[in-house]
């Protein structure tokens, strides 16, 4: 894969600034600092953006999440290792980067709106909106993620 824009970060400072303030933002919220890694990671998962996936996990992992929890999120609705809390927030991920497919469907608002408060569900919605614009321009521009000598596959003996 070759990358078609090398930093499409240094070609529009003004909108990245933004881009960084709104994370920013949703970083202070209050919301839990692994919610929000799981719900950029399914997002990105969905949208098959590999930059954006090992960034995720990588912060992930960072802030104390199982490596079980982050191999399971694909499958988390038959997991039992997800609060309702986290299925809530979720099930609202898959419906709005789905939007076209599922039109934000009331039983996930219903699940949403009993986890969540108001202020809540609009950060949560901010955060779901930023990842899937950090995922369009990461694959659509092909960006690389890092690759280290531990992510490489063990040769075979």
């Amino acid at each position: 894969m070759t990358p078609r824009i090398t930093d499409a970060f240094k070609l529009v400072p003004p909108g990245i600034k933004a881009m960084m303030a709104l994370e920013a933002s949703i970083t202070a919220s209050g919301l839990e600092t692994s919610l929000l890694e799981l719900v950029r990671l399914r997002a990105s998962q969905i949208n098959g953006c590999a930059f954006c996936i090992h960034m995720h996990v990588s912060a992930a992992r960072a802030h104390g999440e199982t490596e079980m929890r982050l191999h399971m999120i694909s499958a988390w609705r038959e997991s039992p290792l997800y609060s309702d809390r986290e299925r809530a927030a979720l099930a609202w991920t898959e419906a709005l980067t789905l939007l076209s497919e599922t039109g934000a469907p009331d039983a996930d608002y219903q699940l949403l709106k009993a986890q969540f408060s108001e202020a809540e569900q609009v950060n949560l919605t901010m955060l779901i909106g930023s990842i899937n614009l950090w995922n369009r321009l990461q694959v659509g521009f092909r960006a690389q993620h890092p690759v280290g000598a531990a992510d490489r596959p063990a040769v075979a003996a």
